[in-house]
């Protein structure tokens, strides 16, 4: 789909290239600041407290967004054992990186308010638009309870002692889950995530008007 601009508007696609590249080190970043808040030092020292785009990255889950719609940055690194509170560090960690999306989709939500009279063609418009849907995305698709995605995190220090079972097979079988359910999800065109990005997408975009 954003691929698809570099073939018919590539100023455009650019566009939409520096806004993916804005929202996935914001929320990266995030993640890194809050466990460092919350006592871990790990995401600092390996160099993730940095709004720096190239140290927050992940190559595949980039290339997934311009292809799929959907993607993801490159994991931060955290030891929940250096956490102050390591049930409600680990929550409150994995729950950054979607807060600041929610944060970056009311700033830019209002700023496209302010601006919309440019018109949809203004390139200024466009970026923001496309601020706002990458997060959206980032945000929607980061909270899916399957790792190694954020909601997994929440989910796992939610679950009780007794389900570490549940949590040691959902670990070590979750990104597999989740490839799965993205390739049936195109193969067989069932159109799942699209229809719950879509549903998003379309309400917040109603609600800035």
């Amino acid at each position: 789909m954003i691929l698809q601009l570099l073939f018919e508007q590539p100023v455009f696609f650019f566009v939409w290239i520096f806004a993916i590249i804005v929202g996935i080190t914001i929320h990266e970043f995030a993640h890194a600041w809050a466990a460092y808040y919350y006592g871990d030092p790990t995401a600092k020292n390996m160099g993730r407290l940095s709004l720096n785009p190239l140290v927050h990255l992940d190559p595949f889950g980039f290339i997934l967004l311009l292809i799929a719609g959907f993607g993801y940055g490159k994991p931060v690194p955290v030891n929940p054992y250096n956490f102050r509170n390591q049930k409600w560090g680990n929550i409150l960690v994995s729950a950054a990186g979607p807060f600041s999306n929610l944060i970056q989709i009311i700033i830019f939500g209002l700023s496209l308010n302010f601006l919309i009279f440019l018109g949809p063609d203004n390139l200024l418009v466009t970026f923001l638009v496309a601020l706002i849907y990458i997060n959206i995305v980032l945000m929607i698709f980061n909270i899916i309870p399957i790792p190694p995605l954020d909601g997994s995190k929440i989910l796992m220090a939610l679950l009780p002692s007794s389900a570490d079972n549940f949590k040691l097979w959902l670990t070590k079988n979750g990104p597999f889950v989740l490839l799965g359910l993205i390739i049936l999800d195109r193969v067989l065109n069932i159109g799942i995530f699209a229809s719950i990005f879509t549903f998003f997408i379309d309400f917040i975009f109603r609600f800035f008007g």
